[in-house]
């Protein structure tokens, strides 16, 4: 697909760092081609691999392909604008957390204060990997939180993060003129505004 002047990628690193960090990026316009659930897998397997605080892999995945009851129960949890675009995607991921783990060498779960940063880094691998399998992945945080978490029929002692829509990505002249305006890959702030040499 022969990209707008909008859509081609200008960021620059401030540091070297390989290609796919700056390359990868959230778009809203998809395709509508389905993705099978093997497709979803492959991603959900590096996220599989994501480090996490005493390997407790808090990270949990509920999948909804297009045709799926869970998929209209999804789209009907977001908001209308970005409703508007992830009916076009291929499969629409929950991801939630596990608030529980059990310590090396013990049986007993406790209370994990770092279930949603580690469950973070499984997102990070998910989206990493449909970016280089030739999907994109776009994380969201507007919807109905008990709504989806309903749908999914989150159990006890888990947190739902957020929704991963992941599709094809498509042409942006398909979208409203607002989201169209920026349906483009952001800048990042400096890292000298975001990290220093000692203390802060």
């Amino acid at each position: 697909m022969r990209q707008s002047p909008s859509m081609r990628n200008t960021r620059q690193a401030d540091h070297p760092v390989d290609a796919q960090f700056t390359e990868r990026w959230s778009p809203r316009a998809f395709t509508g081609e389905a993705m099978t659930e093997a497709e979803v897998m492959a991603l959900l397997e590096a996220a599989r691999w994501a480090p996490s605080s005493n390997n407790g892999q808090p990270w949990r995945f509920a999948i909804a392909l297009r045709g799926d009851p869970l998929w209209d129960a999804l789209l009907d949890s977001m908001n209308p604008t970005n409703r508007s675009w992830a009916a076009h995607a291929g499969a629409i991921v929950a991801v939630a957390s596990y608030q529980l783990a059990a310590r090396a060498g013990s049986e007993a779960a406790k209370p994990n204060a770092m279930h949603a940063f580690d469950t973070g880094a499984a997102w990070a691998y998910l989206a990493m990997q449909a970016s280089l399998s030739g999907w994109a992945a776009h994380g969201m945080g507007g919807f109905d939180k008990e709504q989806a978490a309903r749908a999914i029929r989150l159990p006890a002692e888990h947190s739902l993060q957020m929704l991963a829509v992941i599709g094809r990505r498509g042409d942006a002249a398909l979208l409203s003129d607002a989201l169209r305006e920026r349906e483009a890959p952001n800048g990042r702030r400096p890292l000298t505004e975001l990290a220093v040499r000692g203390s802060f």
